[in-house]
């Protein structure tokens, strides 16, 4: 495999697969920091039971699923309750609205197809492909993963939806220590990459640094020392909201395909250099 990444620091900020990530930045000739942003992803139990029997009892008009890991979630807790043919049913029976290709999958799998999927794989590519649909008074489940999505509950509270949100898992903040050192290598220019996999990662890290009276100084170095670098579309959005402009960004949402395309960047930025 190419050295593209020869002697390149590249903090690793994702706390799922950073293994696999800092052996590929190894082979690549770089050297892997692990630099958890996120701390633990843990399943809501009662937020999900209480939402799948909301959801039986009183089916929505439109499912509208944002990832494919919570879909699968809300299947095994359903199939835990012996409920799975039953929610199965309710969205055969609804229209459906998905974003993201792995949500898509998880669709497949269950021989379900969307009506309306984002063009880009953000949140924004939903609404877009959303608006020609008449959502007034119309009964929807909101299916999100992690976090809260405001920007789309509003939206469609707008259109006069009535909406019900399930949210299987929950991200917590990192260990405090962990943020202190990633951001003082940010400041001092003492990683030459970070490679952002969530959109929490982000948050998390800016709100330590604005406690620490430190944004402003951490967004100046990702403009210019250190490469920020984003796994998706949705993360890179996160990115911006916080200030950060993403360099990188895969074409394939895929852990791997972003350590390999932060090397052809960085390898493109030597060539244009020397």
């Amino acid at each position: 495999m190419a050295q593209y990444l020869a002697g390149v620091r590249v903090a690793l900020t994702g706390p799922r697969k950073s293994k696999e990530m800092a052996l590929l930045v190894e082979k690549m000739g770089g050297i892997p920091l692990v630099r958890p942003a996120q701390g633990t992803v843990f399943l809501d139990d009662r937020s999900i039971r209480d939402g799948l029997v909301s959801l039986i009892s009183d089916p929505p008009d439109w499912a509208v699923l944002t990832t494919g890991m919570g879909l699968d979630a809300i299947f095994e807790m359903a199939e835990d309750m012996d409920i799975a043919g039953q929610l199965l049913d309710v969205l055969s029976g609804a229209s459906i609205a998905a974003r993201g290709y792995k949500t898509v999958n998880a669709l497949r799998k269950r021989k379900l197809a969307p009506l309306v999927r984002d063009d880009d794989g953000s949140t924004d590519g939903l609404i877009r492909e959303f608006a020609p649909h008449d959502l007034a008074g119309k009964k929807v489940m909101l299916q999100l993963h992690g976090e809260t999505a405001p920007k789309l509950v509003n939206w469609l509270e707008e259109q006069g939806a009535q909406v019900r949100q399930v949210l299987p898992y929950r991200h917590v903040p990192p260990e405090e220590a962990e943020l202190e050192l990633l951001l003082n290598e940010i400041v001092q220019h003492e990683v030459d990459a970070v490679a952002f996999t969530s959109g929490p990662q982000v948050r998390f890290l800016s709100a330590y640094a604005a406690s620490q009276g430190k944004l402003e100084q951490m967004q100046q170095a990702f403009r210019e020392a250190v490469i920020p670098a984003s796994v998706g579309k949705v993360t890179a959005n996160a990115m911006l909201e916080e200030g950060i402009e993403a360099r990188v960004v895969p074409e394939e949402e895929k852990m791997g395909a972003l350590i390999v395309e932060l090397g052809r960047y960085i390898a493109a930025t030597h060539a244009n250099k020397s």
